[in-house]
């Protein structure tokens, strides 16, 4: 029976690395996906169900379009979260055709986990969604690179925050979550 915490970084491994077969090690068959979108910088349908439409929307489709990914939780559950867990998370990512744009947001996951340790439901809401050029693309990733992947608190992803006037939401988001 997995933990939690195995889970979910099993589940950014297998996301940012593109890797769908690894999805099956967090999911239930049954998996039910939701995306509550408040930006407009970036899209996602609203709902999934089954592993195999979650594995191509987290995974798949995703993979296709981005590279560069880097996904950190921005804290980590305890032995009291094995039925579920809630975590602020950063993520940067850059377009796979042209390496631009870059996209930097952040957001909450929701994990509810079954009996076996396995995600039966995840909401995935994502708060802050910030597109640069590519300008910014060597800047943004040495910092993203920088940091204890996947798990990394707000303080340390604002240790070395790039001085970015198009990141202020990010970094306001990353001090609230503290």
């Amino acid at each position: 029976m997995p933990l939690p915490a195995e889970a979910v970084s099993t589940y950014i491994f297998a996301k940012d690395g593109n890797r769908p077969f690894l999805m099956r090690r967090v999911f239930s068959e049954d998996i039910a996906l939701e995306m509550v979108v408040k930006t407009d910088a970036i899209s996602f349908p609203d709902t999934a169900i089954g592993l195999n439409a979650v594995e191509d929307i987290l995974v798949r489709r995703f993979s296709v379009e981005y590279e560069n990914i880097y996904t950190f939780c921005l804290s980590q559950p305890s032995e009291t979260d094995r039925a579920r867990f809630q975590c602020h998370w950063l993520v940067g990512m850059s377009a796979r055709v042209t390496g631009r744009p870059l996209r930097v947001g952040c957001g909450r996951y929701d994990w509810h986990f079954n009996d076996d340790g396995k995600v039966v439901r995840l909401v995935i809401t994502i708060e802050v969604m910030k597109i640069l050029s590519g300008a910014e693309l060597d800047g943004v990733m040495r910092w993203l690179s920088s940091l204890p992947y996947p798990w990394c608190s707000p303080a340390q992803a604002l240790m070395s925050f790039p001085a970015l006037q198009d990141l202020s939401a990010v970094e306001a988001y990353l001090k609230q979550a503290q």
